[in-house]
């Protein structure tokens, strides 16, 4: 993979008081209903996010800059393409290319059959993007897409979750190529998802365990609000056919992490400058959560000490549920 080298930004760390954790208890109560999903193995690590084709046909991308094709039923993998970056979301367009977030190069459209990449965004104001990561398509061709952070890579993504200094942004490009600025001053900005009206959009804040909403019409248009508070890490979102909302989210909460953010800015400035593998790290475990329309839980998918983590990902399509990952070397299959 390209960029495996980028430099580790310096953080300087705002003081913040978290929410209080809610915990695996209660709608969010523990479990291992993954446990019973098939796991479809990939040729590299990190298919992070899924998209389904109509007829069953599964894309996802991996670290090795891979856009990987997979038959439906998991039984034959192809490479399609290399981006040369690190692809992320994945969406399928209405003329039947292939959207990448590639948080390297910027928004991609891809032809799956020729390979050919377009660049669609690449810069916003004149400032490339260098985190590009979810995205969703309106029916009329606008893409709402995220900007995790404008300071840190995604290898270092841990700083900006560190550093909580609300870089990240919502972005819409319209279907002229122009794009505008939807919501800024985001913590990690994640996940997006569309309602089946089109009436808002969601977007995840991974570094302030929550998902927002963004009004696009009606009396509420423009503004924005809470839409769920998660016990995690809130990552890729997706709609489901019926209206639910997916969202994985890549760990549950941190307490060392949450006991720092208050704490003066020297402390977390420390953690960061600790070797890797002595920093804060995500679980082992892999977590998804469905939504209604009014933010309120209805699916509670986990599981715990297995080999799948860091769960990323997750879109349904047939009675299905596919679950993408950061860390792990294939994805789930999971019969609803």
């Amino acid at each position: 993979m390209a960029h495996t080298d980028v430099p580790k930004p310096p953080v300087d760390p705002q003081v913040w008081t978290p929410p209080p954790d809610p915990g695996l208890t209660g709608l969010y109560e523990r479990n291992d209903v993954l446990a019973e999903a098939e796991f479809w193995p990939v040729p590299d690590q990190g298919p992070e996010d899924v998209a389904v084709t109509s007829d069953g046909v599964v894309f996802t991308g991996t670290l090795d800059s891979s856009i990987l094709r997979i038959s439906h039923g998991g039984d034959r993998i192809e490479r399609v393409v290399r981006t040369g970056g690190r692809p992320l979301g994945i969406e399928i367009l209405p003329d039947g290319r292939v959207l990448v977030c590639d948080t390297h190069r910027g928004l991609l459209a891809i032809d799956p059959d020729r390979g050919a990449i377009e660049e669609l965004v690449t810069e916003v104001g004149g400032e490339r993007l260098i985190c590009t990561n979810n995205a969703a398509v309106a029916r009329d061709g606008s893409i709402y897409f995220s900007d995790s952070s404008r300071r840190f890579p995604v290898e270092h993504y841990k700083g900006d979750i560190i550093e909580h200094s609300g870089t990240g942004r919502l972005l819409r490009r319209a279907p002229d190529g122009t794009v505008e600025t939807l919501l800024d001053g985001l913590q990690f900005a994640n996940g997006v998802a569309l309602s089946p009206d089109e009436e808002f959009v969601l977007v995840a804040e991974t570094g302030a365990y929550e998902i927002r909403r963004l009004w696009l019409e009606g009396p509420m248009a423009g503004r924005s609000e809470t839409f769920a508070t998660m016990p995690g890490f809130p990552d890729n979102l997706s709609t489901g056919p019926t209206g639910t909302f997916w969202c994985a989210a890549a760990s549950d909460r941190n307490g060392l992490l949450d006991s720092l953010f208050p704490k003066h800015p020297s402390l977390r400035k420390a953690v960061w400058n600790l070797p890797d593998a002595l920093q804060p790290a995500p679980a082992k475990m892999a977590l998804v959560f469905g939504y209604d329309s009014n933010g309120t839980l209805t699916h509670n998918l986990q599981v715990h000490g297995g080999d799948f983590i860091v769960a990323t990902g997750a879109r349904e399509h047939d009675g299905h549920l596919y679950v993408g990952s950061l860390e792990s070397r294939g994805i789930l299959r999971h019969r609803l």
